[in-house]
């Protein structure tokens, strides 16, 4: 079933998780420990995530090195299909511009609905580790609206090579990524709402955000893009703090704020497990206000780790 499928047909708010690919090597059973952890709460969909190639350097002989292209968390269409396959949910794999040419995302795309998938989170994606800036493929999309009217493009039966006979519409649900406190390369708020609105403009059915820890950036960023237009179902994404070290971590990985509040209770906290206490509560206080102010699904970024969701679930659900 889609997403927006989802949201329409619910009676109260949803429960969602995203999870990571396991790393190239690992067993998929560290997925499926999480997953059963998990699945008690009936998540209505689950996305799974997809990561960009890097480099890495070898000793190639001779006092050189040689320059290679690894992807660390590859699987993300295997890892969709096995998930929907063993737990009859449905899943959302992320499709990202960075690393893949237009005709690549096609051939993904193609993959995904010949194993029955019908839902895609597109992004823009991040750039390679080494490199400061975001570069595209030299034949793929520069930015995420891009690489929403490919999709829409292949609903509506629109493949790269125009000489295609009897081709088949695809069927997905398409959602993309929204910033309560500012995707951090635009020059500031409303030009992002604006591309954001592009993307929706272009056939996006529903936002998914970026963790916040303050829920008032979300309800004005909600407000915000009411205000331009945007009316399609905007979903909050959460995290819940584990460590003292991401009060530095996160802001600086993400380019979020954190409330004074929180970085004090943290401060003051004698314990990492004090620490993870403070922030599986923090998310529940989150999560019970974003559902009374009527949040269409609560959407968890799990990092692989179950634990700390789950007492959120638990307290919530």
């Amino acid at each position: 079933m889609k997403v927006i499928d989802h949201i329409s047909k619910a009676k109260s708010t949803l429960f969602s998780i995203e999870i990571l690919p396991p790393l190239k090597g690992q067993n998929i059973n560290s997925l499926f420990e999480t997953m059963d952890e998990l699945m008690e709460f009936s998540p209505a969909f689950v996305d799974v995530t997809y990561h960009r190639e890097e480099y890495v350097f070898k000793d190639a002989g001779n006092g050189l090195l040689e320059k290679r292209v690894v992807r660390k968390r590859p699987g993300t269409v295997g890892i969709c299909a096995a998930i929907s396959n063993r737990y009859k949910v449905d899943t959302v794999p992320h499709i990202i511009c960075g690393g893949f040419s237009k005709q690549d995302t096609e051939d993904a795309l193609i993959d995904l609905n010949f194993v029955g998938l019908d839902n895609v989170l597109v992004l823009r994606g991040d750039p390679i580790k080494s490199e400061g800036r975001f570069k595209p493929d030299p034949d793929g999309h520069p930015y995420a609206v891009d690489l929403v009217h490919q999709v829409v493009d292949m609903n509506n039966g629109k493949y790269i090579d125009a000489d295609l006979k009897d081709v088949q519409q695809t069927n997905f649900c398409i959602g993309v990524a929204g910033y309560p406190e500012k995707h951090f390369e635009a020059p500031n708020m409303n030009s992002d709402l604006r591309y954001l609105k592009a993307k929706v403009d272009a056939g996006a059915e529903y936002i998914v955000t970026q963790m916040f820890y303050d829920n008032q950036a979300f309800f004005k960023f909600v407000d915000d893009c009411k205000a331009i237009g945007i009316n399609v179902p905007i979903i909050p994404g959460l995290k819940p703090l584990a460590s003292r070290s991401q009060l530095s971590i996160i802001p600086h990985h993400f380019h979020i704020n954190m409330p004074d509040e929180l970085v004090q209770m943290v401060e003051k906290a004698k314990t990492e497990e004090e620490v993870r206490n403070i922030g599986i509560e923090w998310c529940i206080q989150q999560s019970k206000e974003l559902m009374n102010a009527g949040a269409p699904v609560l959407h968890y970024y799990t990092m692989g780790k179950a634990k700390s969701t789950k007492a959120i679930a638990k307290a919530v659900f």
